[in-house]
């Protein structure tokens, strides 16, 4: 007989998570870690893991298996032991809204690559934006590419589908020199600050609202955490981690900034909530303090990812080598050169004058 999948329980005993499921007619536990330093969402994944190898073999490959069933148990609790907590978040609350709860009900092999691209069709036309449909492309590639790899299907259905045409992609601006330089003067002491942060030295907001003191160093930024959606997580990537090298004029709006904080001991935020233990929420503070110096300026659009791009962009105005750009961003070099560099109108026309004047020359 076919056992069920079991998702086992998760219990606060005396301040730790203890973990506990069925195995050969026992019921073994397992302390995961103390309720203080990790989450639940974390401690869901360590008994997920747990699980997954005694859920492999509950019974034999096959595709009747449910498309549900699938990614709770064998999908998710594999690469969720890859992924970082925010990305396991992202990825597990797209999956959840537009995936596993419009096919709850069907098994595996009842997809085909035509129903598959008319999800993603239907998707588009509600107007989703670009990033979510190219990720739900992915999730279904991935989902059914594994299915294939564990030998529940002898074919992915998935492997051929397309973002559609009519998704929205995102608007891709940056500031000009006068426009940062405008965006720089109407700003207040801490906001100016925050967007030298963007602008000068090309780092994340995440990377920007973690800062502590002690990581804020005389000629750079001692990257080691950043926040995102309120939780302090690692950098991004392991590149991620690195000294961003600060300009000299921007250390004077650092102490600027620093003459005015109530608390600048080693382990406080740089950039506080009012309750000065937890860091300032990025969204808040754009909604609040930036957005209505902006907006009357015309610069409303011109937010943290478009500061981080124009960085990019302005040192490759200036010619600076690509790789240099690189790692004070904290990325790959093709990443650099394909997503945050837009080279600018100016230097695009100066670049067919010069192939101009070449060919006349010849």
């Amino acid at each position: 007989m076919r056992r069920r999948f079991q998702k086992g329980s998760l219990q606060k005993v005396d301040g730790v998570w203890v973990a506990r499921w069925w195995e050969d007619g026992r019921r073994p536990a397992r302390t995961l870690g103390h309720v203080s330093k990790m989450s639940k969402a974390t401690a869901q994944s360590e008994l997920a893991a747990i699980l997954a190898p005694i859920n492999g073999k509950s019974s034999s490959p096959s595709g009747t298996c449910g498309f549900s069933d699938f990614v709770a148990h064998v999908y998710l609790p594999f690469y969720c032991r890859k992924w970082k907590g925010s990305t396991r978040k992202e990825n597990e609350g797209r999956i959840r809204h537009h995936l596993t709860g419009e096919f709850a009900a069907r098994s595996l092999k009842s997809f085909c690559r035509d129903e598959l691209q008319g999800l993603l069709d239907r998707k588009a036309a509600l107007s989703l934006s670009f990033s979510v449909v190219d990720h739900l492309r992915w999730d279904l590639n991935q989902i059914f590419g594994m299915a294939v790899a564990e030998g529940y299907l002898q074919r992915n259905p998935a492997a051929l589908l397309f973002t559609p045409r009519e998704c929205p992609r995102p608007t891709t601006r940056v500031m000009t020199f006068e426009e940062v330089r405008l965006q720089f003067s109407v700003l207040a002491v801490r906001e100016r600050l925050i967007a030298k942060l963007g602008v000068l030295a090309g780092m994340r907001p995440g990377e920007i609202f973690g800062l502590t003191w002690v990581r804020l160093a005389a000629q750079y930024a001692d990257i080691r955490q950043r926040v995102y959606r309120g939780d302090v997580d690692s950098p991004k990537s392991v590149r991620s981690t690195r000294w961003a090298a600060l300009p000299e004029g921007l250390l004077d709006s650092i102490e600027e900034w620093k003459r005015l904080s109530l608390d600048t001991s080693g382990d406080a935020w740089v950039f506080p909530s009012e309750k000065l233990t937890t860091p300032l929420s990025k969204d808040n503070c754009w909604r609040r303090h930036f957005l209505p110096k902006l907006s009357p300026i015309g610069l409303r659009w011109a937010n943290f990812q478009v500061m981080r791009r124009t960085h990019s962009s302005l040192m490759d105005d200036l010619g600076v080598d690509p790789q240099v750009r690189a790692e004070q961003m904290g990325h790959t070099v093709d990443v650099n050169e394909n997503v945050y560099t837009r080279a600018s109108f100016g230097r695009r026309r100066e670049a067919v004058n010069d192939l101009e004047k070449r060919i006349d020359l010849m």
